[in-house]
């Protein structure tokens, strides 16, 4: 299973079936992408975690340290740090049992992918999911 960034069937079928998205590298600063996209996340239904050891809340709600922290399993990792980080994401992915590994726009680590890619999970690098999500029109057929 390659990176699905090029099956639209794939991508529309991984937004539509998620629930959960845990945003790795979650900022706690509006003019930040991580927390745009995050907030667009929540208001398309979402249940989004934050993931950001060096913050405790954004906006009241809690930011975990780590995926292994998180309250319940998620559907999407969706990654904003930088493509070196990408190995210890995968690997706390994969333990988490996540479904799909998303990185933003630039992220891309081959290695890390094809890992993801053998434990089972689908992978999108090198795409915006708020992007992706708007271009495949999700929301409007009352997908999520």
């Amino acid at each position: 299973m390659p990176n699905l960034k090029e099956d639209d069937n794939a991508l529309r079928q991984v937004l539509t079936q998620a629930k959960t998205i845990a945003v790795v590298g979650h900022s706690d600063k509006r003019d930040r992408t991580s927390y745009q996209i995050a907030q667009f996340l929540r208001q398309k239904g979402y249940i989004v975690y934050a993931v950001n050891p060096l913050i405790k809340k954004i906006d009241g709600q809690p930011s975990y340290p780590a995926l292994s922290e998180l309250p319940e399993p998620v559907d999407i990792v969706n990654v904003f740090r930088r493509s070196e980080y990408l190995p210890e994401i995968i690997n706390e992915a994969i333990s988490i049992n996540a479904k799909t590994v998303w990185t933003q726009l630039d992220i891309w680590h081959q290695p890390s992918a094809q890992k993801a890619i053998d434990a089972g999970l689908n992978v999108v690098m090198d795409a915006c999911i708020k992007i992706e999500y708007l271009r495949l029109r999700v929301g409007s057929t009352g997908d999520v």
